[in-house]
């Protein structure tokens, strides 16, 4: 299957910015390459990666979607393969990845596969979203598939479900694990880059808020509001104390994706940028320019990014990080007041 071309009537819907040659680095979250520059140094994954890729069974994967979903096409949910179309001619990605929906009344989509990426989304997100927001999902897992995401997902669930396997086995658990929550850590990330590409397909990103809206808090949108929707976001980051710095941490730790608010907010921010407007001005890095790029540069990307978010953010736990960076005096005092919440002019 081929990507339609400007005379093809099969282009999107409503007139939207298409992207020639654009590179995955666009619109990749400086989290994500950092993630998964910190993900290729641990210890043993190399080997782990290099005998997972010769031994994980994706042909039997993609014969599991063959025999057991539905594979969307011209003649089964058109719609579905229309968006899908309409995503990688957006995107300029030459080759149209399979789709298949899946009877699962869990909303979710996903990703996968080694040598070419295969995307499934479940029964239950086709019938929560509308249209647009469908869109953005698509456009979603596009992005996925273009920043070559699709591998390191593959071998997430493998782990993960060998690591159920291996429980009873102390060592061989906590190797696992330790990759896994790697793996974890660098997905949570890769998420923030998708949902970026779905925005560039979809190019509303009112649907884009609905979306995650709902994946929150279900079909009930008359009893939603995105406005409000995006201050539970600001509240989470910013309030209470060093204790509950800690246990947003452990919370996110067995997540595969972050918190719904936590994207959306990420997402209405990187919309309200100057990065996105030049995108959408035509202004982006180019897939032929990818083997000249510098490695130091984006390591110095990433570090800027987590120094600018510690600097600016509202967490507790990162206000004291930039205070001890910082050189504050009284670090004793500070960890007090930021565990117990208490402070001057606090009671």
């Amino acid at each position: 299957m081929t990507v339609p071309n400007e005379s093809n009537d099969q282009v999107p819907s409503r007139n939207r910015t298409r992207f020639p040659g654009i590179s995955s680095r666009a619109y990749e979250h400086p989290a994500d390459r950092s993630a998964l520059v910190a993900l290729r140094k641990l210890s043993g994954f190399d080997t782990v990666f290099k005998a997972l890729s010769g031994l994980l069974p994706e042909r039997s994967l993609r014969l599991l979607f063959l025999s057991d979903s539905v594979r969307v096409s011209e003649q089964q949910f058109p719609h579905l393969n229309t968006m899908l179309r309409d995503a990688c001619y957006i995107l300029d990605l030459e080759k149209v990845p399979p789709m298949y929906v899946n009877q699962d009344p869990q909303p979710n989509a996903m990703c996968i596969g080694l040598d070419e990426p295969i995307i499934v989304v479940t029964t239950g997100l086709v019938e929560l979203l509308d249209e647009e927001e469908m869109r953005a999902v698509v456009g979603h897992e596009v992005g996925h598939a273009l920043s070559g995401h699709a591998v390191y997902r593959t071998i997430l669930l493998f782990l993960t479900n060998l690591a159920l396997r291996v429980a009873w086995i102390p060592l061989g658990n906590m190797a696992v694990m330790a990759i896994v929550t790697a793996l974890r850590e660098w997905f949570r990330k890769s998420e923030l880059s998708a949902d970026r590409a779905g925005l560039l397909v979809g190019q509303d990103l009112q649907a884009s808020m609905r979306g995650l809206m709902k994946l929150a808090g279900g079909n009930h949108l008359h009893e939603m509001n995105v406005d409000e929707f995006l201050k539970q976001a600001e509240e989470y980051e910013s309030g209470g104390d060093l204790r509950d710095s800690v246990l947003k941490i452990l919370n996110v730790l067995p997540r595969s994706h972050p918190f719904t608010t936590v994207r959306a907010a990420e997402l209405k921010k990187w919309a309200d940028s100057r990065d996105h407007q030049r995108i959408m001005d035509g202004h982006y890095p180019r897939r032929e320019d990818d083997r000249d790029t510098s490695v130091y540069e984006s390591f110095k990307e990433s570090a800027n990014h987590y120094a600018d978010h510690v600097k600016s953010s509202k967490d507790p736990l990162m206000g004291l990080i930039s205070d001890i960076a910082a050189g504050a005096g009284d670090i004793g005092g500070k960890l007090r007041d930021k565990f117990t919440g208490s402070g001057p002019g606090r009671s």
